[in-house]
């Protein structure tokens, strides 16, 4: 069997990136923050999706050897200018606290008349190799910043986005449905052959 380390401690991430590379490999064994021995998990440091991803992917695969990944994602609000960005998991601190962020986020865009609430969840993921190959990917979901929250998936400002052509929440969307359109499944799907080929036909 196959393994990969994804660089989270999110149970959600990894199952959703078990769903997703096994449409390539079958096989594959998905290994979560969780799975391995702790250890120090470097600061989200950079000011880009793409160099957040890359800081956790290295420490990823200098813990385990194995060919790692790690997205980096976020909430781009318009009326926010494009925040809260690469804070989103800390918007309302450093607690990674989802109710306080969504708590302050509605507060921010309490005046915001609907028609300038547009936003897009962006994620970037990085894959890092034990040759020293390096390559990310990236994807874009666009909807809108609602009023209230609504739904019982997902996670982060899920219950408060409804993406593009549809009329429900990323958290009132079936696992299915959400992969299809989401950001991290877009990067994923678009790195996941080359986790695939990596895999299979490992260079020294």
């Amino acid at each position: 069997m196959s393994r990969v380390f994804l660089a989270s401690r999110n149970a959600k991430k990894v199952s959703e990136l078990r769903r997703i590379l096994a449409q390539f490999l079958p096989d594959i064994e998905v290994l979560g923050a969780g799975d391995v021995p702790s250890y120090d998990e470097p600061a989200e440091t950079e000011a880009t999706f793409e160099g957040n991803a890359l800081i956790k992917a290295r420490a990823g695969l200098a813990t385990t050897g194995l060919a790692s990944l790690a997205d980096d994602s976020g909430l781009c609000v318009d009326a926010l200018n494009g925040m809260p960005g690469v804070l989103s998991a800390r918007w309302a601190g450093s607690a990674k606290d989802d109710r306080a962020n969504n708590a302050l986020l509605l507060d921010q865009l309490q005046d915001t008349p609907d028609e300038r609430r547009g936003a897009s969840f962006r994620c970037a993921v990085a894959l890092c190799l034990p040759d020293g190959a390096e390559q990310v990917t990236f994807g874009e979901m666009p909807g809108r910043v609602i009023r209230e929250l609504r739904g019982g998936h997902g996670f982060g400002y899920d219950v408060l986005f409804v993406p593009d052509g549809s009329t429900r929440t990323t958290a009132e969307l079936p696992d299915a449905d959400k992969d299809a359109i989401s950001h991290r499944a877009r990067a994923l799907r678009n790195i996941a052959p080359a986790v695939a080929e990596a895999l299979r036909h490992p260079r020294a």
